[in-house]
């Protein structure tokens, strides 16, 4: 699937809930459903910076995709951080670098968020996009 389907998928499940309560728990359901990071990559350098919570994420090179994994200890911050990865990993990295991410405002996320995780959501979005910047 290419990035754009997998942004329209999310933005069709979104739709689907009516509410942002119920967003909110679908979100931690998608944390919850994260695989998990290899412990070993739970180190300061693979925290993203500009996150109020504790963000690990991990990009690796596979045939010339990038596939991403990571963790939170936050369980919103773990269900945006399952989106990123659902959306951009197993991509190619100039897929990941061109990517639009006007998905985001069309589910709304970003309005919904706190000023503080917010700025992580963009930081996270950085995190991603330097790993295809490296890997390309």
């Amino acid at each position: 699937m290419t990035i754009t389907d997998i942004q329209n998928e999310i933005i069709d499940e979104f739709e689907m809930f009516e509410d942002w309560e119920d967003k909110y728990q679908y979100m931690i359901d998608l944390g919850k459903s994260l695989p998990l990071i290899d412990p070993i990559y739970k180190i300061d350098e693979n925290i993203i910076q500009g996150c109020q919570s504790k963000v690990w994420l991990k990009g690796a090179p596979s045939e010339n995709k990038v596939v991403f994994t990571a963790d939170s200890d936050a369980i919103i911050t773990k269900g945006i951080i399952a989106i990123l990865i659902r959306v951009f990993s197993n991509q190619e990295p100039d897929a990941i670098l061109t990517a639009d991410m006007g998905f985001i405002d069309k589910i709304g996320l970003k309005e919904h968020l706190s000023a503080t995780r917010a700025n992580g959501l963009v930081s996270m979005i950085k995190q991603i996009k330097m790993y295809a910047l490296v890997l390309q």
